[in-house]
C-alpha cells in the first residue's frame, strides 16, 4: 500500500519509522508498512459465507458457509501460532466476517495474544451491539467497503439497501469509538464516484480511506475489461492526490492510501520532483523502506478451510494447510519453489519489470495480474502505468 497522505502531504517522515527500529512488533499501525523485518500481516478469511453478492469479490463468497471452515478451537490454535511467530496484525475477512458468531471471541483472543485485530467488512451487519462488543475486546480498526454512493454501491453489492446499511454500520462504529475507514475498488464503472467519497470523508468525519486498484482474481477476473487504461489510472491517482492535499490544506487531514499497484509510489515521487518539492528525497527514502509489493513475505492469507496463500488474491495456489502444519512452518518452508521466489521475487521478474529503475521500490508489483492475463506470473504487471521513459535507468 502507498500512503498518499504520508508521502505527498508529509504526515510521516523517515525518522518516524527509524525511531522504533523498524521492527514490526514495535511500530505503530500507521508505520507498519515501513518495517524492515516484514513479519506478515495475515488476512484470515474466517468464512466463505456473505450476505451480499459483490460483482468483484476475490473470494467467490456465497450465501452458505463452507463445511471445511476452521472451528473456533482450530482458529485459536492458528492465532497462538501467529502470535508466537510475531505476526503484528490479523485482519479478519471473509466472505463477510460478521456472519460468524464467534468473530468477537476470536478477535478478543487475538488481542489478548498481543496482536492487533482489524476487520474488513461490508458493514451491513454492524449493529450498535456488535460495534460495542468489538470495541470492548479492543478491535483496532474496521474497514468498510463502499464502491460509490447509494446507486453505484448497491449495484456493485448486488443487494438493494446495502449502502444505507453500511452507512449505519459506520455510525455505529463511530458511536462505539472504533476507528473506521472506507475501502473502494477502482474501475471504470465507479471512478466518477471518487469525489463523492472524499466529500463523504469530510461530511461524516471518517478518518481513513483505501483506494484499491483492481486485481484480476475471483469474480474480479470478470472485470478485466472494466479496468482503467494507463492514462485513466494516472488521472485517477492525480485526483486522489489532489483531493488529499486539498483536505490537508484546509486543516481537515485524512489518511488516504492506494493499494495493489506499487507504481503509485514512483508516480508520487516523480510528481513531487516535477513540482520541485523540498520533500521529494524524504519520500524516496520512505518508498525504499516500504519495499513495494510484499505478497508471500509481508502479507499472507489463511482461507476458511486452513489453506495458506501468498495473499488474499492468490487463492489458486496453496502452500499448505494449517490443519496439517503451523502457518509459521509453512511460511518459512523454502522447499516450495514459489514461496522461495516470492521472498525475493525481484530477481525473477521479466519484461519491463526486470530493467525498471524502480524495481527495488515496487518489487515487481502484483504477480497475480500478469498470470491472469498472460499465464506467466513473472511477466510485467499489465497495470503498471509508468512510461518507458519513467522507468528507464536514467531520466
Amino acid at each position: 500500500m502507498i500512503g498518499i497522505s504520508k508521502l505527498y502531504c508529509g504526515t510521516v517522515e523517515p525518522s518516524d519509522a527509524l525511531r522504533y527500529g523498524r521492527q514490526s512488533q514495535q511500530l505503530p499501525s500507521h508505520l507498519l508498512q515501513f518495517s524492515s523485518d516484514k513479519k506478515p500481516v495475515v488476512v484470515w478469511n474466517i468464512t466463505r459465507s456473505c450476505n451480499l453478492k459483490c460483482v468483484h469479490c476475490y473470494a467467490h463468497a456465497t450465501d452458505e458457509a463452507a463445511k471445511e471452515e476452521l472451528s473456533t478451537e482450530e482458529g485459536k490454535q492458528l492465532l497462538d501460532d501467529l502470535a508466537e511467530f510475531g505476526t503484528p496484525v490479523v485482519l479478519f475477512s471473509g466472505g463477510e466476517p460478521l456472519v460468524r458468531k464467534d468473530l468477537v471471541e476470536l478477535a478478543d483472543y487475538a488481542v489478548k495474544r498481543g496482536m492487533r485485530a482489524v476487520i474488513s467488512t461490508n458493514g451491513t451487519l454492524i449493529t450498535r451491539s456488535a460495534a460495542q462488543a468489538l470495541k470492548e475486546v479492543g478491535l483496532s480498526y474496521v474497514g468498510i467497503s463502499l464502491d460509490g454512493m447509494r446507486e453505484v454501491n448497491d449495484r456493485f453489492r448486488g443487494v438493494k439497501g446495502s449502502f444505507d446499511r453500511a452507512m449505519a454500520g459506520i455510525e455505529h462504529c463511530q458511536e462505539a469509538g472504533i476507528k473506521v475507514g472506507l475501502r473502494f475498488t477502482i474501475n471504470r464503472m465507479n471512478t466518477a464516484e471518487i469525489p463523492a467519497i472524499f466529500d463523504l470523508l469530510e461530511e461524516r468525519d471518517i478518518p481513513r480511506v483505501c483506494f484499491y486498484h483492481l486485481v484480476y482474481t475471483g469474480r474480479g477476473s470478470d472485470l478485466i475489461e472494466e479496468d482503467l487504461s494507463h492514462e485513466e489510472t494516472r488521472r485517477v491517482v492525480d485526483l486522489i492526490i489532489d483531493r488529499t492535499h486539498d483536505l490537508h490544506a484546509r486543516g481537515k487531514p485524512k489518511e488516504v492510501l492506494t493499494v495493489d499497484n506499487h507504481a503509485d509510489g514512483p508516480y508520487v515521487y516523480l510528481r513531487m520532483l516535477e513540482e520541485e518539492s523540498s520533500r521529494a528525497q524524504e519520500v524516496l527514502e520512505l518508498l525504499k523502506m516500504n519495499e513495494g509489493n510484499s505478497s508471500g513475505r509481508g502479507i499472507g492469507c489463511v482461507s476458511w478451510d486452513g489453506e495458506v496463500h501468498a495473499d488474499q488474491f492468490w487463492r489458486h495456489h496453496s502452500f499448505g494447510n494449517v490443519r496439517e502444519r503451523p502457518f509459521s512452518e509453512i511460511w518459512t518452508d523454502m522447499s516450495d519453489p514459489l514461496m522461495a521466489r516470492l521472498k525475493d521475487k525481484k530477481q525473477y521478474v521479466t519484461g519491463r519489470c526486470a530493467t525498471c529503475r524502480w524495481l527495488d521500490i515496487c518489487a515487481g508489483n502484483f504477480r497475480v495480474r500478469p498470470e491472469a492475463v498472460t499465464g506467466d506470473l513473472w511477466a510485467s504487471d499489465p497495470a503498471c502505468y509508468l512510461t518507458d521513459a519513467e522507468i528507464a535507468e536514467t531520466i
